[in-house]
């Protein structure tokens, strides 16, 4: 039987609902792409709440989503509480998520290498940068994110059909105050000076 890992998300895939594309095939709603699944369709042993030490912000370009999408800084930062979503699968199943993220047509990880290097680059792309957040009840946490820093990065908006996913995400995990999804959204480079707080809280109130 394949070993378990934690998945931990801190964008559209907080969603559960959306992840599970990754996992079962299918088109998330306010996506403009299908998902292939996973080789093993099995669905998470379990999933929870976690805080990553890593700052969130928006750029590039997600056709997907049709706007900037979510990243956190390569660079560790204490007083960086990113709501992330971590989902328990197994080996197997995280591989084939990075691959679906990334385009990319086979994968094999080194899973000791992973957890002793701490941040490993598999591919220059959005998400190809694997980081190791440290462990929950005897499994490891991955996620991943840019292989460049925030720094060298192009902050852009992010699409209200890609910020629904994450409130959608917040809300199921996290909270259900609208109030406490936008004071969390409102200063994320990206959001900030581009969205005002009061439109953006009706908008997370239609997500309710």
């Amino acid at each position: 039987m394949s070993n378990k890992v934690w998945y931990a998300s801190f964008g559209s895939n907080l969603f559960r609902e959306r992840f599970l594309c990754y996992i079962e095939g299918g088109q998330p709603e306010g996506s403009n792409r299908r998902e292939v699944g996973s080789r093993d369709a099995t669905l998470p042993v379990k999933d929870a709440p976690v805080s990553l030490p890593f700052s969130l912000y928006f750029a590039g370009y997600s056709d997907r989503w049709d706007g900037g999408a979510a990243f956190i800084d390569t660079h560790y930062n204490e007083n960086a509480d990113t709501w992330g979503r971590m989902y328990l699968i197994t080996e197997e199943q995280f591989e084939d998520v990075i691959r679906q993220e990334n385009g990319i047509s086979d994968l094999s990880l080194d899973w000791s290498a992973l957890r002793a290097n701490g941040n490993t680059l598999v591919e220059k792309s959005d998400y190809g940068n694997l980081l190791y957040a440290g462990e929950r009840e005897g499994h490891p946490i991955f996620t991943f994110t840019h292989y460049l820093p925030m720094e060298e990065r192009e902050i852009t908006v992010p699409s209200k059909r890609y910020l629904a996913m994450l409130i959608r995400g917040f809300l199921e995990a996290y909270t259900d105050t609208p109030e406490a999804c936008v004071d969390y959204l409102i200063e994320k480079p990206g959001v900030k000076d581009h969205y005002k707080y009061e439109d953006l809280l009706a908008f997370v109130k239609e997500q309710v």
